[in-house]
């Protein structure tokens, strides 16, 4: 799962645009995804569908790229990231063929099972990454996304790992930035702490408001790890604060 970043964006002037360029490729380098990326060797099949399914899934983030675009015809585009196997990705993608699914995941072993399934599937409408979401993030367009996921993230339960958490303040000002007006956040944990840490956020940034619906029903969206899991769906404000 991926880290969070340091410090809030700040708007670069004109004058400052080339130092900023390289600011940005710099904080690329000393940023740090967390969280696994190898699990167990992978099988021949596995590995096969690596080399031969996976290439024609792979998304390649270009900077302001309308998100349709990856797609051959879609009528917008959701993001998820940690989708874990992708039981999830797979069945919103199902589900809703019109839309285009972009997944994050640096966890290989999982998107080896995402694979696995997707061999006798013909879905067009996923697109996978497996580096760091914030690639996507930095790469999109303003008001581009319709939906966001982040289910079951890495709860990193010790205090001084908090700011390894995806969900950061920094995080929800640039999610706010790329999902259109009235365009849900969906996130779940069966964590405790998480889902306080993450509650109290949300609530504290002005771009998001809470409703109180619950989530659509998926063995991983019932799964239990360390409790009750626990839903919450916020949208985004109509107006970004000034």
């Amino acid at each position: 799962m991926a880290a969070s970043p340091g410090k809030r964006p700040t708007s670069p002037t004109r004058s400052s645009a080339r130092s900023d360029v390289s600011g940005e490729h710099a904080e690329r380098k000393r940023r740090q995804l967390y969280g696994r990326r190898k699990g167990p060797a992978l099988s021949a099949h596995q590995a096969m569908l690596r080399e031969t399914l996976l290439p024609k899934l792979l998304l390649h983030p270009e900077a302001d790229r309308d998100p349709k675009s990856y797609f051959d015809a879609v009528d917008e585009v959701w993001l998820e990231v940690g989708y874990g196997a992708g039981e999830h990705l797979l069945w919103q993608a199902k589900s809703n063929p019109r839309v285009g699914l972009i997944g994050a995941e640096p966890y290989i072993s999982g998107t080896a099972k995402l694979l696995s399934k997707l061999e006798h599937e013909t879905l067009a409408n996923i697109r996978l990454y497996e580096d760091d979401a914030r690639d996507i993030i930095d790469a999109l367009p303003d008001a581009s996304i319709g939906r966001f996921f982040l289910l079951f993230p890495d709860p990193w339960p010790k205090t001084r790992h908090h700011k390894r958490r995806f969900l950061q303040m920094e995080i929800l000002d640039h999610l706010a930035r790329i999902l259109k007006p009235g365009a849900e956040l969906r996130f779940a944990s069966d964590d405790p702490g998480y889902l306080a840490y993450a509650l109290e956020r949300l609530m504290a940034h002005p771009s998001f408001i809470w409703t109180a619906t619950g989530p659509s029903e998926t063995r991983y969206e019932a799964k239990e790890l360390h409790g009750p899991p626990c839903f919450l769906r916020f949208v985004r404000a109509d107006t970004l604060p000034t």
